[in-house]
């Protein structure tokens, strides 16, 4: 079903990292705890450094964190944003619409091509803005 994404589970759209989050200590050789929010008090706080990106500092850089609304079995739902772009694949003799959706969880790099009857039944407020 698409529209619920797993936390943690790498699927098309899933967010790669969440955060910026605070190291609160050094946990053995190549762990670290990190405080995370409330919403994510079912997530394991210490994570190897693998799994870890350095935070470049920029005094002009202001950090705007929206957290994510994480549901009790770690999911959350995604909805399109906006359509980015329109185009007409052709297959032998069909023509088949396809529509390129901007979704609201993600950034530009990770827009999806999507059927648009589909997107058109799902989701009808979109192209009301195309008319």
């Amino acid at each position: 079903m698409r529209g619920v994404k797993r936390f943690g589970v790498r699927k098309k759209l899933s967010p790669r990292f969440v955060g910026p989050f605070e190291i609160l200590e050094r946990v053995g050789v190549v762990a670290y705890r990190v405080a995370l929010p409330p919403r994510l008090a079912g997530v394991y706080d210490v994570f190897h450094v693998s799994n870890l990106r350095k935070y470049v500092y920029d005094p002009e850089h202001v950090l705007s964190y929206i957290p994510t609304e994480l549901q009790m079995d770690m999911t959350y739902e995604e909805f399109p944003a906006y359509i980015v772009d329109r185009e007409v694949r052709k297959l032998r003799s069909r023509e088949i619409p396809y529509v390129k959706i901007y979704w609201s969880e993600h950034g530009d790099r990770e827009e999806t091509w999507e059927l648009e009857d589909m997107m058109k039944e799902r989701y009808p407020h979109l192209f009301e803005e195309l008319r």
